[in-house]
């Protein structure tokens, strides 16, 4: 829901009531809960409240006279029209002449009488906190406060923390159970010279104990925090969240349960020698809330979430032909009733998925973008934003689902009618990074950063680029966005592993006329050694034909081609068996060979 314009300078009203009252100059509003979540529940979505702004990404920050919005190259077309009409101004991130935060604030503040900004310690990561301390002090003196939580006293109709009940995930699909989890992890911390660990990211404690929720929406993760130590597993969430199977599961396999509230107190009241704390994964005022030896170090548990069992790759494979199915049902639909909306496109899609067995839900909500709204990276059509499909252009659909086998992430670009000349060529352009990534064979120990450029080379041969990354890992009915592996252009140093799952999906968009992204969702896969070593390759989990109206022939080359024939020809063995006797018509043209 949007929210008005003069709703937004109420609240800033209010803001700076409190801001006076304690002697603030200024307020920073993370995108973050206490779990450092990259999708909140509402309960915590304070920096839209106070901005308006609903993208995934950015950090508003409000002085006593101004007020500045951060985001990246995802939202900057949707944040502009979102803070038009409000104070906010729109810093772009990574673009040339852009301040970071602690700049600006220098600026802003510079003859104010109180030099203190004030941030709830509760939402922000420590490293977060200590980087902006360090920061704001090079601002002539800038100080930080973390303990205020200023929507406390101003948001007065805020949603409650989330209460809904926690689930069991089937050991035969989590593929290890948790006590074989437990143990990895007490082994990983031993590496690090750690008696334990306090475990803050919610799909993190919703992988370790096999167990899933619906606290986030498209998010099947429950509020908690796990404290783990070398003889005990305490449990901290709302006692009314666990049902009795869940409770029994719980207390037969040693798993205490506190209140989520007395996370604090169990951290003051932790009796090992030491834990280790991840500064990106725990907040600031919870760390301040230990009084053991720290270790700060990285959380064991991200890579070994990413790094999927045969279980997992098995489920993978089995809600890729579901999704596939349903897929196909949509494009043949669209085919024939091409007279929709992006609304109307977005609801068909989600009620052919629900119809499948194992469906949880959407893993995110679908970006359905017609022409210059497919230049939006994370648009979501509203009624207020909701176009007409002419027959003509592109549509962008960017969408997945949630089954309790796995989770799926797919983007096509579907042809309306008629095509510019500079359409046909951005399609053919993007296609061929997206083939190029999939066939590619690359060394044991490589990065997605180190393989990043083979998606970009056809664009950038052309002066094209994105500024989004190419790919990230995919859940086990989890979260649609996992770590810590990533492909993109910033450096991450988390090397690809057999068992990973990753998306490729490069993109151009062009403002204001359309955009083009193609996505499937891999797995890594051992190819084979030689004497080089070991060499890694990407297995296609998705199975969706990719249009071949669009493309220009002459410019793939033969492998470019070979790879999308053969792709076709997986797709239709693989779905024909499930699909009626005209769909199956329909999907063997549309898989036809190049």
């Amino acid at each position: 829901m949007m929210i008005e314009k003069n709703d937004i300078k109420e609240r800033l009203a209010l803001l700076r009531q409190e801001l006076r009252r304690e002697r603030l100059s200024a307020y920073i509003f993370l995108t973050a809960d206490p779990h450092q979540s990259e999708y909140t529940a509402d309960h915590w979505k304070g920096r839209e409240w106070i901005s308006g702004f609903n993208g995934s990404a950015g950090t508003a920050v409000v002085t006593l006279t101004s007020a500045a919005l951060w985001t990246d190259s995802r939202y900057f077309i949707a944040a502009a029209e979102q803070l038009e009409g409000t104070e906010f101004q729109l810093m772009k991130l990574k673009v040339e002449g852009t301040p970071t935060i602690a700049e600006w604030l220098g600026k802003e503040l510079a003859d104010a009488v109180d030099k203190s900004v004030g941030i709830d310690g509760m939402t922000a990561s420590t490293a977060t906190v200590e980087e902006l301390i360090s920061d704001l002090r090079q601002q002539g003196g800038l100080t930080l406060q973390t303990n205020f939580d200023v929507l406390g006293r101003i948001w007065k109709d805020r949603p409650a923390i989330p209460a809904n009940k926690v689930v069991l995930q089937p050991v035969e699909l989590a593929g290890e159970d948790m006590t074989s989890k437990l143990r990895r992890i007490r082994k990983a911390l031993r590496e690090q010279h750690a008696d334990g660990m306090l475990m803050a990211q919610l799909d993190d404690i919703a992988w370790t104990l096999n167990l899933r929720g619906s606290d986030v929406h498209c998010n099947p993760v429950f509020v908690s925090y796990l404290l783990i130590a070398s003889e005990r597993v305490t449990l901290y969430i709302n006692k009314e969240k666990l049902p009795a199977d869940v409770q029994r599961y719980l207390t037969e396999n040693g798993i205490e349960v506190a209140s989520y509230m007395d996370v604090a107190k169990g951290l003051r009241d932790y009796g090992e020698y030491n834990i280790l704390l991840d500064a990106d994964e725990v907040n600031y005022t919870l760390m301040k809330a230990v009084k053991r030896e720290m270790v700060r170090g990285t959380s064991p548990v991200p890579l070994m979430k990413a790094v999927k069992n045969k279980a997992e790759q098995e489920g993978f494979r089995k809600a890729m032909v579901r999704d596939g199915v349903a897929m196909v049902r949509f494009l043949k639909w669209l085919e024939e009733n091409p007279s929709q909306t992006e609304v109307s496109v977005a609801d068909q899609l989600e009620l052919l998925r629900s119809e499948q067995s194992l469906y949880k839900g959407l893993s995110f909500d679908t970006i359905a973008g017609y022409e210059r709204h497919g230049a939006i990276v994370h648009y979501e059509a509203t009624a207020e934003s909701d176009v007409p499909l002419e027959r003509k252009g592109f549509l962008l659909l960017d969408s997945g689902a949630q089954y309790q086998d796995g989770t799926t992430d797919i983007t096509r670009t579907i042809p309306m009618g008629p095509l510019t000349d500079e359409q046909k060529k951005v399609y053919t352009l993007v296609l061929k990074g997206h083939i190029d990534l999939q066939m590619l064979h690359f060394p044991e120990g490589a990065t997605g950063t180190q393989l990043d450029a083979i998606a970009r080379q056809p664009l950038w041969q052309a002066g094209l680029n994105f500024l989004h990354g190419t790919g990230h890992g995919v859940g086990s009915y989890l979260n649609v966005h996992e770590g810590p592996h990533q492909i993109r252009m910033e450096w991450k140093p988390a090397k690809l592993q057999a068992g990973m799952t990753v998306t490729d999906e490069p993109g151009v968009y062009l403002e204001g006329r359309f955009g083009v992204r193609i996505e499937n969702t891999l797995l890594v896969v051992p190819i084979g050694e030689t004497e080089c070593g070991r060499f890694l390759g990407f297995e296609t989990l998705t199975l969706c034909p990719i249009d071949v109206r669009p493309i220009i022939r002459e410019m793939l080359t033969l492998e470019e081609r070979q790879w999308l024939n053969d792709y076709h020809t997986m797709v239709y063995q693989r779905l024909k068996g499930y699909l009626k006797e005209d769909e199956v018509r329909w999907l063997r043209a549309a898989t036809a060979a190049i």
